[in-house]
C-alpha cells in the first residue's frame, strides 16, 4: 500500500472518514453513554487512547504477523490494551469509569478499531499509523462529544455537567450553564434523544459535503474545447 499524505488521514479520521458520521461504526456506545458532553469526551478519550496504541503495536510487529493468524492477534492486542485503559481509568478517573461501567472493555468490540487496525496499520509504517489512530480516535471523540453536547444543552441547558467529578478539579473550567433556569427538554437526555440527536447531525453533514461538492464542481475549470482546423 502507498504512503498516504499526513494531511489526507487529518481529512479522512476528523470528516471524510469520521468512524461515526461517515463509517455508521461504534453507535452503540455513541447512542449509550453520550448524555452529556462529559460522557461523550471520556469515552473519546479512552478508545483514541486504544487506536493508537493498537496502532503503534500492530504497525511495529507487521513484519512479524502472518496473515493466517493476523486477526486473532489483532483481537488479543486489542484487548490487552483496553484492559490496561480500563484498568487505568478506574485507578485514576473512578467516577468517570463508575459512569461509562460495561462500555470501557466494550471498546475491544469496536469494529473500527479493528477495522482501521486490518486495513491501514498493518500495511503502514510507524508515522502514519500513529497518525491514523490519532485522528480516527479524534474524529469519533469529535463525534461523542457533539451529540453529547447537542443532547445535554437541548435536555438541560448546560455544558459538560459534572466535568470536574469525573474528569478531575483541573477540568472545573469546562462547567458551563449555558441557560439559567432552564427546566430541560427531557425526550434529549433519554435514549430516543440520541437517536434524535444523531439523525440531525447526520443530515447536518451531507448538507455540508453536497455543499462543498457543489462549490468545488463551481470554481473548478471549465473543459477547454480545442478550435478545429481549417
Amino acid at each position: 500500500m502507498a504512503d498516504i499524505k499526513f494531511s489526507t488521514i487529518m481529512r479522512d479520521g476528523m470528516w471524510n472518514n469520521n468512524v461515526v458520521f461517515a463509517q455508521m461504526l461504534a453507535l452503540c456506545p455513541l447512542l449509550a453513554v453520550t448524555s452529556t458532553a462529559t460522557n461523550g469526551l471520556g469515552m473519546g478519550l479512552a478508545s483514541m487512547a486504544v487506536m493508537v496504541s493498537a496502532s503503534i503495536v500492530v504497525s511495529m510487529f507487521r513484519d512479524f504477523i502472518t496473515k493466517e493468524v493476523r486477526l486473532p492477534v489483532f483481537v488479543l492486542l486489542i484487548a490487552t490494551i483496553v484492559t490496561l485503559v480500563d484498568m487505568f481509568m478506574n485507578a485514576w478517573m473512578h467516577q468517570l469509569h463508575k459512569v461509562l461501567g460495561l462500555f470501557i472493555p466494550l471498546i475491544v468490540t469496536n469494529c473500527a478499531i479493528l477495522g482501521r487496525v486490518e486495513s491501514f496499520a498493518s500495511h503502514q509504517p510507524l508515522s502514519r499509523a500513529v497518525a491514523d489512530g490519532f485522528f480516527m480516535g479524534l474524529g469519533f471523540t469529535f463525534a461523542l462529544v457533539t451529540v453529547g453536547a447537542t443532547r445535554e444543552i437541548l435536555g438541560s441547558g448546560t455544558l459538560f455537567a459534572n466535568a470536574p467529578l469525573l474528569l478531575g478539579d483541573h477540568f472545573s473550567f469546562m462547567e458551563l450553564t449555558l441557560i439559567p433556569g432552564y427546566d430541560g427538554f427531557l425526550l434529549m437526555i433519554l435514549p430516543p434523544g440520541a437517536f434524535i440527536a444523531l439523525g440531525f447531525l447526520l443530515a447536518g453533514k451531507r448538507l455540508i459535503d453536497a455543499r462543498r461538492s457543489r462549490d468545488e464542481e463551481d470554481t473548478a475549470p471549465a473543459d477547454v474545447v480545442p478550435a478545429e482546423g481549417h
